[in-house]
């Protein structure tokens, strides 16, 4: 028997005479096991404390170079997360703007390009006789025609541009059924001297007080072109007889709504319309009223467009727009981890005696290799970190002084503040990413470090 055996025999108690061999070894075998396997750990423990408290010190004594890796860091990520948020709060804008539009309507326009989109020499003129055909048209419910202008609005020495449409106001809720109006409003269709006023030009940002109410006067200056074909200018009072509560609709909120044919005569329009709004009896019969109208006049002289149409090709643009920024912003992530290369090789090089000194006293190479990837990962982390801090930050401030978008219909209408959307697996992916690349990049340089001979190193 051992001494651990003779020990426990001897015990005072005297069960030791009663208690086999293999059932001593065993309970004083796994003690040991344990004790060993715990100050394995703290030391464990303790080694990893002291690689990451050398790792930072040594980041420390290179401010300078090591602040600049960082900031590459930190650019890459910071752009990734500021254009994912911008990009999801863009698209909730825009599913935001179509569900405020009835889902049977179809803006029909002059040949075929998108509502807001540059305008070409129109193919058809759009008159009382085109009106009537496409009411003819069968799961046609209703024809809305109507004037696009500019209006100089001056109301008591506050001057304010906006966009005018001249139609039956009356049949606005064609498009937007959920329009609502402040109180005391009322819709005047046949009143030659009424108008509707949007949210957006009664209650201009940046201004305290509204610029109109209900029931008040104000003065509209208008351009068209004489027979002549000079520009003339000329003015024209109407009362405000109905405010529309916020939409967010751009084309009705930053917009008045006038009198049809009042538009007709202040622009010169001689009958010929600008837009048609046409609705289907209900959304399942929208693509054969448009299949209808495309056969009627040619899908080269015409264009119908809904509002699923105008979100596909919005959210084609932007997907592609997003995907090129996307690249952009991960070339300046890897341009950061090649910082990072540079930044460690460097370090390799300056702190070779310091290395051979560290192997002189006994480091293994597996302490040198962590000690370098811990750098790496100090640098992943911190640049990571903040540069989602950063984006996040910085998704806010560029969309607040970011030009605004157009809203449906263009005609100058600007949008409302668009709000950044951050996904919490955006954040994620982005932060494992950039920790990923750091650490990748600090592979070379800490293999290199950890393969320095101390002889070598200590010559040099």
């Amino acid at each position: 028997m051992g001494l651990r055996e003779d020990a426990l025999k001897n015990n005072g108690n005297g069960i030791g005479a009663s208690v086999s061999k293999i059932n001593i070894r065993r309970p004083v075998t796994a003690s040991v096991g344990t004790w060993v396997a715990q100050k394995k750990k703290r030391n464990n423990k303790k080694n990893l404390k002291q690689i990451f408290v050398l790792s930072f010190d040594a980041l420390r004594e290179r401010k300078a170079r090591s602040s600049l890796t960082i900031l590459m860091v930190v650019v890459g990520s910071g752009l990734m997360i500021a254009i994912n948020g911008m990009s999801a709060g863009q698209t909730a804008f825009i599913n935001k703007q179509l569900n405020t539009l009835a889902p049977n309507i179809m803006f029909v326009s002059s040949g075929q390009h998108l509502r807001g989109g540059p305008d070409g020499p129109p193919t058809i003129i759009f008159n009382a006789e085109v009106v009537n055909r496409l009411k003819s048209l069968p799961f046609v419910q209703d024809v809305v025609p109507a004037y696009q202008g500019q209006l100089q609005l001056n109301s008591q020495g506050n001057i304010l541009n906006s966009q005018v449409m001249g139609m039956d106001a009356s049949k606005i809720y064609l498009v937007n059924p959920s329009l609502q109006l402040v109180d005391g409003s009322s819709i005047q269709p046949n009143n030659p001297s009424a108008m509707l006023v949007g949210d957006s030009i009664a209650n201009p940002p940046g201004m305290t007080t509204p610029l109109v109410t209900v029931g008040q006067n104000i003065k509209a200056t208008y351009s068209f072109s004489d027979q002549s074909g000079k520009l003339q200018q000329q003015s024209r009072s109407f009362v405000v007889t109905g405010v529309i509560q916020p939409s967010g609709n751009n084309q009705i909120d930053r917009a008045v709504i006038i009198n049809q044919a009042t538009a007709n005569s202040l622009f010169h329009k001689a009958g010929k319309f600008d837009e048609i709004v046409v609705a289907a009896q209900s959304a399942d019969n929208v693509n054969a009223v448009q299949h209808e109208i495309t056969n009627i006049y040619g899908s080269n002289n015409i264009g119908v467009i809904t509002p699923k149409a105008i979100l596909a090709a919005r959210q084609q643009f932007q997907s592609g727009n997003s995907s090129f920024i996307l690249d952009i912003a991960f070339i300046a992530l890897l341009v950061g981890a090649v910082g990072i290369i540079t930044t460690l090789y460097t370090s390799v090089n300056e702190r070779i005696k310091e290395i051979g000194t560290m192997k002189a006293i006994g480091a293994k190479n597996r302490f040198i290799l962590s000690l370098f990837m811990s750098e790496a990962l100090l640098i992943g982390l911190l640049g990571s970190t903040l540069g989602i801090l950063m984006g996040m930050v910085g998704s806010y401030v560029m969309t607040s002084f970011a030009p605004r978008t157009p809203g449906f219909g263009g005609g100058g209408a600007a949008a409302a503040h668009i709000i950044p959307i951050f996904m919490p697996n955006d954040l994620l992916n982005v932060w494992v990413l950039s920790v990923v690349l750091s650490l990748v990049a600090g592979v070379y340089p800490a293999w290199k470090a950890s393969r320095l001979s101390p002889l070598e190193a200590l010559r040099r």
